[in-house]
């Protein structure tokens, strides 16, 4: 059945160019923008939305998202489509559920429980990345693109190791990555602070990205830290893409902990010189303070070798917890970024364990000293029974850096966003309304159109997109209408799943996924796959 025709009447077009916004009509068919007269004079023969003082625009792309089984297991997708995002992109930070084999998914899944659950009754039917992308092809409610994961394609090749990649084992990853980019995936991902990616060197994220460049495709990194030695972290990243000529999109683009308080300039005088030397460099953020990950992702490299069972026998040694304590407290582990944990800034929010629902939205340093015992007895015994899979918000962030990190012309939007848990972070409900209310209504740090063209032009050219994160005649119909006066985020760290507000209407491929502020339950969505793949 061919979905009707759409009429906006009279809204302000802000087209994700950055262009000054218009007054005109726009009439949507068969899943494209057909039609855009300034003169008000188009006629609709199906639905027709009055928009007069509403705002039109390119649906949001989410650069960085952590969906990846949310959207399968619940399609609909409230918390995207709520807040007018008609595009995702996931396998991010170097760890997704393709490519695998029965073992690498058997742990991945425990690993990656703080992030994404683990569903009981999951049909697991794929174990490929163009398997993975069909099964998103079968009905979701946004549009998904994905990111080859580096930690699982390491995984999948050579398991846990802390070690270099063998001449053999680097030949077989170059050859899944090629396969991955094959089949869809844009580009490819890396998690350098989460085991097994971090063991990986230099060379090897060389190697890789040398084919992900020849594939057309982009590198997206969870670099080495975002603490204590942030700004060569981004060096190593920005160098890596001149010496492959692999575009590079650095992934939640932050400097957070108390070492880099007032230091965005210096990462933006990074980027601006790498690019005055050819780089290909664009960038993702958040916007907001905390950041929010597994709470076992701030041990040591060292500690997670070998997986779920190794760590757990670790911290269950009394001699080899107390070297873990160390690292953590005293040396700075590099899973917590190079800085010494300061405990009051680590809250739970998200437990598997009936009996550990008392932790959530408390520091660890709270729940310790409630408890009468030391904040690293309680962190370890917590990951110890709760087999890993407890996650937490990190309040580590620094106003000044964050607002000038997103008015950098190379930033695109990315929720970051963890959809599971007792209390997630309230960035996957709210990112998108907040830059439009907080940072541009109410703060004026960013213009409307040139916030606009963040959240949507400058994505699809990243992602290789010439008919998507536009509003123009021919162009893809993801588009949002909303209420420059009224639209903000209303999601807390106390009550985060709250939809946006001033969100009208939302199509996907030309389908409305969100009508009148109500989400319709339609799955209009499908894979985003690279230029040139097979499908």
């Amino acid at each position: 059945m061919t979905e009707p025709e759409t009429l906006f009447r009279g809204p302000t077009v802000v087209d994700g160019t950055g262009s000054p916004g218009y007054r005109a009509d726009v009439l949507v068919a068969a899943g494209r923008v057909v039609a855009i007269d300034p003169a008000g004079g188009l006629a609709g023969r199906g639905r027709v939305v009055e928009a007069a003082g509403l705002v039109l625009a390119p649906g949001f792309i989410d650069m960085h998202s952590h969906s990846d089984l949310r959207l399968l297991a619940e399609p609909d997708h409230v918390a995207k489509v709520s807040q007018g995002v008609t595009l995702e992109v996931l396998g991010q930070d170097g760890l997704s559920y393709a490519p695998v084999d029965d073992t690498t998914l058997g742990l991945l899944r425990a690993q990656l429980a703080g992030w994404n659950g683990d569903p009981p009754g999951f049909d697991w039917n794929w174990r490929d990345v163009g398997c993975y992308l069909g099964r998103l092809d079968k009905g979701i409610a946004v549009n998904a693109a994905y990111l080859v994961p580096h930690g699982t394609v390491r995984m999948l090749v050579m398991g846990w190791a802390d070690r270099p990649a063998t001449p053999a084992e680097l030949a077989r990853m170059r050859e899944v990555v090629a396969a991955g980019l094959r089949e869809g995936a844009v580009g490819l991902s890396a998690g350098l602070t989460y085991a097994p990616g971090m063991y990986a060197d230099t060379a090897e994220l060389d190697a890789l990205c040398e084919v992900v460049a020849a594939h057309d495709g982009y590198f997206s990194p969870h670099h080495r830290s975002y603490g204590a030695g942030a700004l060569a972290a981004y060096r190593e990243m920005v160098e890596l893409s001149l010496r492959t000529g692999c575009p590079l999109h650095l992934a939640h683009a932050t400097m957070n902990f108390p070492e880099n308080e007032g230091k965005a300039g210096d990462l933006l005088a990074l980027l601006d010189e790498a690019a005055a030397r050819g780089a290909d460099i664009t960038l993702d953020s958040y916007p907001y303070l905390a950041g929010a990950t597994y709470l076992s992702a701030l041990l040591p490299s060292w500690a997670a070798e070998g997986g779920v069972d190794a760590t757990l026998a670790r911290l269950s040694d009394v001699d080899t917890r107390e070297r873990i304590r160390a690292d953590l407290e005293v040396a700075g582990s590099d899973g917590c970024h190079g800085v010494p944990v300061d405990w009051t800034t680590i809250e739970v929010n998200g437990v598997r364990l009936e009996a550990n629902r008392h932790l959530v939205g408390r520091s660890v340093a709270e729940s310790a000293a409630a408890a009468g015992v030391a904040p690293f007895t309680l962190f370890a015994d917590t990951l110890l029974a709760e087999r890993l899979g407890t996650s937490c918000l990190m309040h580590v962030g620094h106003e000044a850096n964050v607002r000038a990190i997103m008015a950098h012309p190379g930033h695109t939007g990315g929720s970051d966003g963890l959809l599971v848990g007792d209390r997630p972070h309230p960035r996957a409900w709210g990112t998108f309304p907040r830059y439009l209310g907080h940072y541009v209504r109410e703060q004026g740090v960013l213009g409307l159109e040139e916030c606009v063209a963040h959240l949507t032009g400058r994505a699809a050219r990243r992602l290789r997109l010439t008919d998507r994160g536009v509003v123009r005649v021919g162009s893809a119909a993801d588009l949002v209408l909303f209420d420059p006066t009224t639209v903000g985020d209303t999601a807390t760290y106390t009550e985060p799943r709250q939809r946006a507000t001033g969100i009208e209407h939302v199509l996907v491929n030309g389908v409305p996924v969100l009508t009148d502020g109500e989400p319709t339950g339609a799955l209009p969505g499908h894979s985003i796959r690279r230029t040139g793949a097979r499908s």
